[in-house]
Parts: structure tokens; C-alpha cells; sequence
């Protein structure tokens, strides 16, 4: 009792400390890193060839966060995969990987290098943090030696993971995190549950995932929802894909649609798609970069607020079906047509006048849109879409889509292929949709791929509508919604729901074959 009572008082006396000297806003910053990659990937090399690589990266690395602290900035996140790169083996990856400690261990490694084995690694990046006095987030992978016996244990006697690690201002190990939604990483393992990884600062709580986990309810919404994070540090190696999934475009809608900072970190390689970092506040985008120009880096920094949700600009709660479930559907156009956006069918109908007032429903989702253009270009085309059901070739997540975008060409066969410029500015829009989530996403893409900060707003009836203004030329404006509860959860690399069905039936059939024979 008596060690109950002193731990509930510490805990206390620290959560006073804290909001004490808590911090109305703080400098947020990210770096997108140009990563060096080794030659090859087919063969292992020497721990020592892994070690002079990874350190040609923290190099440059650490010239951004030198350059953040200088600033004034209080925390940085770095990118995914930002020390090694990608496309690895389970055997090719094993020299770059560390052991890292549970951060309850209360570490230093910058203090005490050799307390768990041999971690350079940790230990300049705790160093790099404690020099600078600045919080750091970066992406290496996590070795677990696990029992030979167990069914689960590789082959190797180890679990890999994709790993998130955060130093404070002092240089400990403050948070560790192993990502859960792995996307073609056969280097690495899927940790058994999601990571609710959360830390606290004297300028907010701070909630931790990576990459593709954006894309699904645990961890990530669960850190906002239920854990009721202030910010969330996201490093990620995110490949772009035009309509609705530019890394800028779906991350400013995430940090939007979830009313939480959201502090992105892109891998800068152009050759595979990859560019797009930002600073994201719940109403609008701090900072953001998408660069697919240079093969050069970019730090941004920008300021932001501590805790949004005591913000006078925090943005009201959204129901997101309540206009477009009250008001009485405007004309279903006979000539809906059948188009594809990343592999899934939508219905579109085309905007062939200036202005005007369109629906378009798919299955129980249907989509309303009010418009009317500055002026009609004549090669230029403009559909409104909409989709619902399970995403894509693996069909795992289950979309709620409406969107307005412009086609590729005048060929309505082209309407949802990649298009990155356009010239059709927009005097009025306002786009609603029956959706049966809570959790959607406004987007807003101009031409040549940038945001659109300022010029959009969300009512709480759940339009997406322009104000200040006509816009600048658009090339998508969107509600991206996802139905977590519908999604097909077989697990990363397991068999499908359908696979599981088709499965049993030969096994049935198979052992009625037996019997009559």
C-alpha cells in the first residue's frame, strides 16, 4: 500500500509539473530524406558495410536536426526506411537490425552505449538528441530473439520488426513502436497485436504509427479516439497515387478528418513516386512539400499547437451523412457510366454544363454535388464518382468514396487514371455523401499535386465547400471515407475471408470424394 500511495503521488506531482509548465504551441519539424540505398539487396552484407551505410544516412540526417534545433524546434520525425531504404530480404535486412530495449528500461544510450550489447545505432541517435536538446523520431528495425520450439520463431531464431524509436531532449529512449500494417515488407514480422504507443510532453501527448497504418482503425484511430493524443508522428515511405492517394493530399485529410496534428515524414525519392512531408494542423496544413522536380531533401518547420483540442480554430464534431441524408436527391443522370480508380468500380456522371446539381449513387452510397465553374474549358472534363465496398486487389479495406475529378482526357474512358495538371477553376462546390461512417476524409488536390490550405472548409452537416474565393485549378476534390467494421480482417500475408470459404469447400468436397470411393 505504502508503494501504491508513493507511485500514485509521483504520478501526480509529475501531471501537475506538466501542465504547469505546459506550452500553448511548440516547433514542430520533419525532414524528407533523400535516402542512400546500398547496390544491392539479393546478397547479405558484413554488419560492418550495414553500419558504414546507416551512418552515411544519420549524417545527413544530422544536419537537419542541427538545423531544426537552430531554429527552435522541439521535436523532429524522420522518415521510414530513412537509414537502409526498402525492398529487403529476411536475410538481407538482419546486419542493419538492432536489439532495442523495452523504454521502460530508462536508457540513455548516449550515456550508456554497451548497457544492451552492441547498438550504435541507438546510440548516435540518442546523442544526436541529447546534443541538440531536441525530442527524435527515427525508423530502424528491431531484432527479438525468440524460442527455436515455438511454432511462430523464424527459421533464423529471430522476430524482425519495422520499428519506431523516440529520444527526448536528454537522449532517452522515450517510445518504441513496431509497426503492425506491413505493405510488401517480407524483411519484416507482423508483431502479434497493434501498438498503442503513446508519450507525454510538457507540449502535448504524442501518439506513434507507420506508414500504410494509416489506413486502418488500430492503431491508429485508437490513439486519437481512445488514448486522445494531441499529435501524431508519422514517418512513413509513402509511393504516391493519383486520384485520392498523393501522400500530401490523404495525409492533411487524415489530420482533418481526425481533428489531431498530424507531423509527416516522406521518404524523397522521385524514380518510385515517393515525395510529400507536412506539418498538419486539425483545420488546415501548417507546412507541406511535394517535390518530384529534385532528388534533393527538405526540412520543414513550421509552429503548431500544443494541445489543438482548447484551440479556439479546433474544428466542430462532423456528421458526415446529415445533409445529404436530409435533403431530397438531385437528379440520378441517365448517362452514369462504369470507371475504374485503383482497380475499384466506381459510378460516374459527367459535369458536361457550367453549373449545376448532381447525384450519383453506388450500392447504398450515394453522392451529392452543387457547382458551378469560373468557365468551362473546352478540353477539359469533370466527373462526380462514387464507391463503396472492400478496396483493391487484396480487398481488405472497405471504402466510402465521393469525388469530383477531373479526367484525363476528354475520353470518359480516361476518368480516374492519373492526371496531374488542369486549368477549370471553381467559382462554387459543395460535396456531401449518405455515408455510414463516422470517419471520412476531406481532400482537396490542385494542379500540378498541391494542397489547397485556407480555401475549403467542412460544415458540420458534412459538406466539403470552398470559401475565400474561387479556387485554383482543381484536379480532385474528395470525401474518402472508411467503414473499419466491414473490413476483411485476414491478417498481413494470411488467406482471405473468400480464400477460407474456398478452402473448406475442397476440403468438404475432398472428403466426400473419399467416401464414396
Amino acid at each position: 500500500m505504502i508503494t501504491s500511495s508513493f507511485q500514485a503521488s509521483v504520478a501526480v506531482f509529475a501531471l501537475v509539473t506538466l501542465h504547469v509548465s505546459a506550452r500553448d504551441t511548440f516547433i514542430a519539424a520533419v525532414y524528407e530524406h533523400a535516402v542512400l540505398r546500398p547496390k544491392g539487396t539479393e546478397t547479405p552484407v558484413s554488419r560492418d558495410d550495414a553500419l558504414l551505410l546507416m551512418n552515411k544516412n544519420i549524417d545527413i540526417l544530422e544536419k537537419a536536426i542541427k538545423q531544426a534545433a537552430e531554429q527552435g524546434a522541439q521535436i523532429i520525425v524522420t522518415p521510414e526506411d530513412a537509414l537502409y531504404g526498402w525492398k529487403f530480404t529476411r536475410e538481407t535486412i538482419f546486419p542493419y537490425l538492432e536489439d532495442i530495449p523495452d523504454p521502460q528500461v530508462d536508457w540513455i544510450p548516449c550515456r550508456d552505449p554497451q548497457r544492451f550489447g552492441h547498438t550504435p545505432i541507438q546510440t548516435r541517435l540518442s546523442c544526436l538528441a541529447k546534443n541538440n536538446s531536441i525530442y527524435v523520431l527515427a525508423n530502424i528495425g528491431d531484432k527479438k530473439r525468440c524460442n527455436s520450439q515455438d511454432s511462430t520463431c523464424p527459421p533464423n531464431g529471430y522476430y524482425q520488426y519495422n520499428t519506431n524509436v523516440v529520444y527526448d531532449a536528454k537522449g532517452q529512449l522515450v517510445a518504441r513502436y513496431h509497426k503492425y500494417h506491413l505493405y510488401s515488407e517480407p524483411q519484416f514480422d507482423v508483431p502479434e497485436k497493434p501498438e498503442l504507443v503513446t508519450f507525454d510532453t510538457t507540449f502535448g501527448r504524442f501518439g506513434i504509427f507507420t506508414c500504410f497504418d494509416i489506413l486502418f482503425h488500430d492503431p491508429a484511430v485508437a490513439l486519437v479516439k481512445d488514448f486522445h493524443v494531441d499529435t501524431i508522428l508519422y514517418p512513413t515511405a509513402w509511393m504516391n497515387v493519383l486520384p485520392l492517394l498523393t501522400a500530401i493530399e490523404f495525409h492533411s485529410a487524415w489530420a482533418m478528418g481526425m481533428r489531431v496534428n498530424l507531423l509527416a515524414a516522406n521518404i524523397h525519392h522521385v524514380q518510385q513516386n515517393m515525395t510529400g512531408s507536412g506539418i498538419y494542423a486539425p483545420h488546415s496544413p501548417r507546412a507541406y512539400h511535394y517535390d518530384m522536380e529534385t532528388d534533393s531533401g527538405r526540412l520543414l518547420l513550421s509552429e503548431a499547437d500544443s494541445r489543438p483540442r482548447t484551440s479556439p480554430a479546433y474544428p466542430t464534431a462532423v456528421d458526415w451523412s446529415a445533409y445529404a441524408t436530409n435533403i431530397k436527391p438531385f437528379p440520378v443522370q441517365k448517362n452514369t457510366f462504369s470507371g475504374f480508380i485503383s482497380r475499384d468500380a466506381f459510378n460516374f456522371t459527367a459535369l458536361f454544363e457550367n453549373a449545376g446539381n448532381l447525384t450519383v449513387c453506388h450500392k447504398d452510397l450515394c453522392c451529392h454535388l452543387s457547382y458551378r465553374m469560373l468557365r468551362k474549358e473546352e478540353n477539359e472534363v469533370y466527373v462526380l464518382g462514387a464507391f463503396t465496398g472492400l478496396h483493391g486487389r487484396r480487398r481488405r479495406e472497405y471504402w466510402q468514396v465521393c469525388t469530383m475529378l477531373k479526367c484525363k482526357t476528354t475520353n470518359l474512358t480516361t476518368c480516374g487514371q492519373p492526371v496531374e495538371t488542369a486549368l477549370t477553376r471553381f467559382d462554387i462546390f459543395s460535396l456531401s455523401g449518405t455515408f455510414r461512417t463516422e470517419y471520412v476524409f476531406p481532400e482537396v488536390l490542385l494542379t500540378k499535386v498541391q494542397l489547397s490550405p485556407g480555401k475549403f472548409e467542412v460544415l458540420k452537416d458534412g459538406r466539403l465547400v470552398n470559401k475565400n474565393g474561387p479556387s485554383e485549378p482543381i484536379l480532385t476534390v474528395s470525401l474518402f471515407g472508411r467503414w473499419y467494421t466491414k473490413d476483411s480482417h485476414s491478417s498481413s500475408g494470411g488467406i482471405s475471408n473468400l480464400e477460407t470459404t474456398n478452402l473448406l469447400i475442397a476440403t468438404f468436397l475432398m472428403i466426400i470424394t473419399l467416401q464414396i470411393l
